[in-house]
């Protein structure tokens, strides 16, 4: 993909030079000023208005190397999670309804029959075990790239102002590792974590599937179509298509954990300049999600030891880029409010 222009360096100024004018201490709101001038540049617009529709779209897949022992659940539990999101019942839901949010979840790479209306971009039926196989076929990874960039433009042209993509699917914490771990020349040891919760055994197993796929993968590493073909997933081609999108049609991205951000890596790599449409809403307790974040130089906004997915790292976040565009768009100026902005010196001689 080409290139992406940045969010508008002359706004995210002028919105530096807004915070200066509002009643408070300079600098005095933290993280929250940053926040408030990165939403006003990804908007052009200084202040920056309120979001109307934020948007999650989950998206679902299972991967063959589950089946190896290198997760605590099984593949079944991908289905029916799907159908709990889509009911409304799962942490997402919940999350997105306290944020203002509202959540899609779209069938990538289910191993099951799932509705019509959820598996319009279905790509096939679990993506390959990466330890021994590719994931993809080399039309099964474009389709699903193509399927990412159509969901990104589908939301935006439906309104949505600011997206999140989350995950769900048993496995893919591995494909995510080996993305993050042969992207970032990170040793599998120092990489993998626990995902769902698996025990030393499982961790071992895990380790040694990342292993191998990194040996599979580092032939085609300069390459992100063909690492995604390799050692990721249609569900992990389809958020990189997803994010890659989202930037390119100017719309800024809080990032989730592990799975997503293994996603926007490869989306970096193949459109130089995304992440600067992105913030990461949360570091995950997985090694490799910090490793990542490293890579991409992006500061999160929580540390909360989460691990679920789901989008909900990003979800908890949301609520403090609302409040970072309330203090950067509603707060009265020095003049508007009659306030003296000098700093008093008490050194400084009395005037008479």
């Amino acid at each position: 993909m080409r290139p992406v222009a940045p969010p508008s360096p002359q706004t995210r100024s002028a919105a530096s030079e807004r915070q200066k004018s509002l009643t408070k201490p300079a600098g005095s709101l933290g993280r929250l000023e940053e926040i408030g001038e990165w939403i006003s540049a990804c908007q052009d617009q200084c202040p920056p208005h309120a979001l109307v529709r934020p948007r999650v779209v989950v998206f679902a897949g299972d991967h063959g190397v589950a089946a190896h022992g290198v997760s605590a659940y099984p593949t079944e539990v991908t289905i029916q999670m799907v159908a709990n999101i889509a009911a409304g019942g799962a942490a997402v839901n919940a999350l997105a309804a306290v944020a203002g949010a509202t959540v899609r979840v779209v069938d990538i790479a289910v191993d099951s029959d799932t509705d019509t209306t959820i598996s319009r971009y279905k790509v096939r039926r679990s993506s390959g075990s990466i330890d021994r196989e590719d994931a993809l076929s080399e039309s099964e990874v474009r389709a699903a790239i193509e399927a990412g960039r159509t969901i990104a433009d589908e939301e935006i042209d439906s309104g949505a102002d600011l997206l999140i993509a989350g995950d769900m699917g048993i496995g893919n914490t591995t494909p995510a590792t080996t993305l993050i771990a042969v992207l970032t020349d990170t040793e599998p040891v120092a990489a993998v974590g626990r995902g769902t919760g698996v025990d030393d055994a499982g961790w071992i197993r895990k380790t040694a599937a990342i292993r191998d796929a990194m040996r599979r993968a580092r032939p085609v590493v300069k390459d992100s179509v063909a690492l995604l073909r390799v050692a990721g997933g249609a569900d992990l081609a389809a958020m990189a298509g997803f994010l890659a999108q989202a930037a390119h049609r100017r719309t800024p991205v809080i990032l989730d954990g592990l799975v997503v951000t293994a996603a926007a890596l490869v989306a970096e790599e193949s459109a130089r300049g995304a992440r600067e449409w992105w913030i990461a809403g949360h570091r995950s307790s997985e090694p490799a999600h910090s490793i990542a974040l490293r890579h991409l130089r992006i500061e999160p906004l929580l540390e909360l030891d989460m691990r679920l997915g789901e989008g909900s790292g990003a979800l908890t976040a949301l609520p403090l880029v609302h409040a970072a565009i309330a203090a950067l768009k509603d707060m009265s100026t020095f003049a508007d409010a009659g306030v003296s902005n000098r700093a008093s010196n008490p050194e400084a001689p009395s005037e008479a």
